[in-house]
């Protein structure tokens, strides 16, 4: 054993003072979620119900469910992910696997990091121009979830690069040595090793997609339709603007309407999210590395 000496205690003290530094800004992190949720489920967990859920809003929107809002968001976070995640793994395949390191690929990383910057109510007028109007979708689930698409496409794109570059070299130059191509080494080897990376991505775009406002408000989103959509040419509710709209546009809403519906909005995306994460730690249990 070895013996206890003054720079030893000393390294344990500061040890432990970093211990719980780190540990009270993590409770400083998750205390004000915890709030936030804890006063929607105060105020808004009552209004909870079968038909909350499951019937349209009445009354001008002051009474009744949220069923259009639900499935229109549904519609256009999935059409979303349908339309972003191959794209933007496509492109991370090819800026870390293919692409060479010049001019050309560093301006297109410069544009990936400008696009994810670029405000939420840009990316609106940019629906509106391209998707309403030149391509003639008109204000439809489509046009909403392609600006939605483009919007979330950098993180798709970052997230699933790092997760290539994170697979070993070792494994592609195995590969090569039996004999594979590039693109069998990618698909065979790379991309089953870095699935679990590429859906964090795809979590972050749930979540920033089922959130956002501004960008549906102009290319997709009703302010009150009671009833379903049948295709993603048909315009929807959405869950995110009609929050938005029961608590600033609409007189003598309850006041446990706007709440309840934040409540649902926040576990939808947490449903969403624990699936995905689910089938991330499975992945993640069979990797070899």
């Amino acid at each position: 054993m070895f013996e206890s000496n003054p720079l030893n205690e000393s390294n344990a003290r500061k040890q432990k003072l970093i211990q719980i530094l780190f540990l009270m800004m993590t409770i400083l992190l998750i205390t004000p979620v915890l709030i936030i949720l804890g006063v929607l489920i105060y105020k808004g967990g009552g209004i909870i119900s079968y038909d909350f859920l499951f019937t349209e809003p009445l009354k001008g929107m002051t009474a009744g469910g949220i069923l259009p809002a639900l499935i229109g968001t549904v519609w256009i976070v999935v059409v979303a992910l349908i339309a972003s995640v191959p794209v933007g793994v496509a492109a991370a395949i090819y800026l870390s696997e293919y692409a060479p390191d010049n001019w050309l690929t560093r301006s297109i990383n410069l544009a990936i990091i400008n696009l994810a910057g670029v405000p939420s109510i840009v990316h609106a007028l940019f629906g509106v121009g391209a998707f309403v109007l030149f391509f003639e979708f008109g204000t439809s689930i489509l046009a909403a979830s392609l600006t939605l698409a483009v919007m979330t496409l950098p993180v798709v794109i970052v997230s699933t690069r790092e997760s290539l570059q994170a697979v070993p070299m070792a494994f592609r130059e195995a590969c090569w040595n039996m004999g594979a191509s590039r693109w069998q080494t990618i698909w065979n080897v790379v991309l089953p090793n870095a699935i679990s990376g590429i859906l964090t991505g795809v979590i972050l775009e749930v979540s920033r997609t089922a959130g956002e406002t501004a960008p549906i408000m102009f290319t997709g989103a009703a302010f009150f339709l009671p009833f379903l959509p049948e295709s993603v040419y048909d315009q929807t509710m959405a869950m995110s603007l009609h929050l938005f709209v029961i608590s600033t546009q609409v007189p003598n809403v309850p006041e446990a309407l706007p709440y309840g519906v934040a409540l649902v909005l926040i576990g939808m995306v947490l449903v969403m999210n624990a699936l995905s994460i689910g089938f991330r730690v499975y992945l993640r249990g069979k990797k070899k590395w």
